[in-house]
């Protein structure tokens, strides 16, 4: 064979493994070389001296023939039988038989080493490179045997790498810690080219339904969308489909906070700054990462503020939920500052009952018998009632207190509760109004509006419109201003005590 040719065989071989190779074939798959590794002497044992007769011709004749039809022959092997049949003399058959056959084994295995170097993993292509510096013997020696060898070396290490992957699904996993268990080439080999797609296909349709059990609505019809579909779909989601759907559902997330009037300024200021910025990381950083922060700071600054305006028991259990975690903070916003303000309504109103008139005392005794709500409604409505009816009576003729009550309590009435913080549907906390109810005229949901006179010898004081000490301001934000301005309910009371107190010295 001509030398261009060769190195045009020997080119392709190199440039070009994928076209010899279409698939992700292993080292496993190339053909095993055929004859000996020595000089070639044909399957009959014909001699390497020349041809004495007809008959010795006739038996190279039909050895190349059959060299030809073994499907095991290389591209080169079978160009040069075909190049001495064609000469078609006794002479061309004996070179090629000598010679040319082992010339060209060479070359077929040299690339078929090359193929394998393309394919291969670290182990064989080391192996490969070094055989391919080498000999005939050390090519020969390569197909049959290292090949194999330097692929078990590959197949445990791949097997290790997937097994040390923190992105390794459940049942990936399990094969492979089995195939490395067992410990042999076969088992490695089986689990690689068998186990592993299956299994790994399994795990994907897993982490699927994961991502669409947690996502929302756009991340739900994408993923149902993949599941309806091929593998292919499913992988295409896992790498691409869920981070565009998820920035679509992050997108109206913030855009649902930023139109909620409970959400808190440091929400509110993040929120913004995510959606004018735009794109998905900026998108999923306030969602993953700031909103749980601002979340907290806002709900601190409406434990803060509560804690400032309640009384000895809300400050308490105020100042224990500030010390404690970001729970005790919820807790205290959604459940302690109900229980604390409960406890300092009730002690106003024992200490009312020690300082009021007849009919005070007996209004709030009835009330201190009573429950929770009764102790609100008396300091809401019942405790302006009853001072009413005190003084109509002392200003009958003919009636002289003998000592003059002051009924002015030593606290001031409890402020109004702020609203809680409540876990959104994403596991955040929004801030809601406390669900309680008050009795009494109002004109809205859980506000009353009381009207409060006081007759005096100065005039009247009236109290407008409040909310119950007790249940907290409804419809409210944590950053809101209204608790302050819910506080008048309980600060009038106290107002019109002074009044009162300053009117009868």
């Amino acid at each position: 064979m001509k030398l261009p040719k060769v190195s045009a065989v020997v080119a392709a071989a190199v440039l070009a493994p994928a076209v010899l190779f279409p698939s992700s074939a292993s080292a496993a798959d190339a053909p095993r070389p055929t004859g000996a590794s020595g000089p070639d002497t044909g399957s009959a044992g014909t001699p390497d001296a020349a041809p004495t007769d007809a008959g010795q011709e006739d038996l190279d004749r039909a050895e190349v023939r059959r060299i030809l039809a073994d499907k095991a022959s290389g591209v080169s092997v079978r160009e040069a039988a075909e190049k001495a049949l064609a000469a078609g003399t006794a002479t061309a058959l004996r070179e090629f038989l000598t010679t040319g056959l082992q010339n060209a084994r060479h070359i077929d295995y040299r690339v078929d080493t090359f193929r394998i170097l393309g394919v291969g993993g670290p182990a064989v292509k080391k192996a490969a490179e070094t055989a391919l510096r080498g000999s005939y013997a050390d090519l020969v020696k390569f197909l049959e045997e290292g090949q194999y060898t330097a692929r078990a070396q590959d197949d445990r290490a791949e097997v290790e790498r997937i097994l040390a992957d923190p992105a390794t699904g459940r049942l990936v996993r399990e094969g492979a810690q089995k195939a490395l268990d067992t410990g042999t080439p076969a088992a490695l080999r089986h689990f690689l080219t068998v186990d592993l797609p299956k299994w790994r296909e399994s795990d994907d349709r897993v982490k699927l339904v994961q991502i669409m059990s947690k996502g929302g609505p756009a991340v739900q019809a994408a993923a149902n969308a993949a599941m309806d579909g091929s593998y292919a779909d499913i992988v295409k989601f896992l790498q691409e489909g869920q981070y565009t759907a998820r920035a679509q559902d992050d997108r109206a997330e913030i855009e649902r906070l930023l139109a909620d009037p409970a959400t808190g300024p440091g929400v509110r200021e993040a929120g913004q700054k995510a959606l004018d910025t735009g794109t998905p990381t900026a998108l999923r950083h306030f969602v993953e990462t700031e909103l749980p922060v601002q979340r907290e700071h806002d709900a601190r600054v409406a434990l803060s503020q509560i804690m400032f305006k309640g009384g000895p028991e809300v400050k308490a259990a105020a100042n224990a939920a500030m010390d404690g975690s970001y729970a005790d903070v919820v807790k205290f916003l959604q459940e302690g500052q109900y229980t604390a303000r409960a406890k300092d309504n009730r002690a106003q109103v024992a200490q009312i009952a020690e300082t009021g008139g007849p009919a005070v005392k007996k209004a709030a005794l009835a009330a201190l018998d009573g429950n929770e709500q009764a102790v609100a409604t008396f300091l809401l409505e019942g405790w302006a009632k009853a001072r009413a009816e005190d003084e109509a009576a002392a200003a009958e003729p003919g009636t002289e207190p003998t000592v003059r009550p002051t009924e002015q309590p030593t606290t001031a009435p409890a402020a109004p509760a702020a609203p809680a913080a409540q876990p959104s549907a994403t596991g955040g906390q929004v801030v809601q109004a406390a669900a309680r109810t008050t009795s009494g005229t109002g004109t809205g949901t859980g506000t009353a509006a009381v009207t409060r006179t006081t007759t005096g010898t100065t005039g009247t004081a009236t109290v407008g419109s409040g909310q119950l000490a007790a249940t907290g301001t409804e419809g409210l934000g944590l950053e809101a201003g209204g608790a302050a301005a819910a506080l008048a309910a309980g600060a009038a009371l106290v107002v019109v005590s002074r009044r009162r107190r300053s009117a009868e010295r």
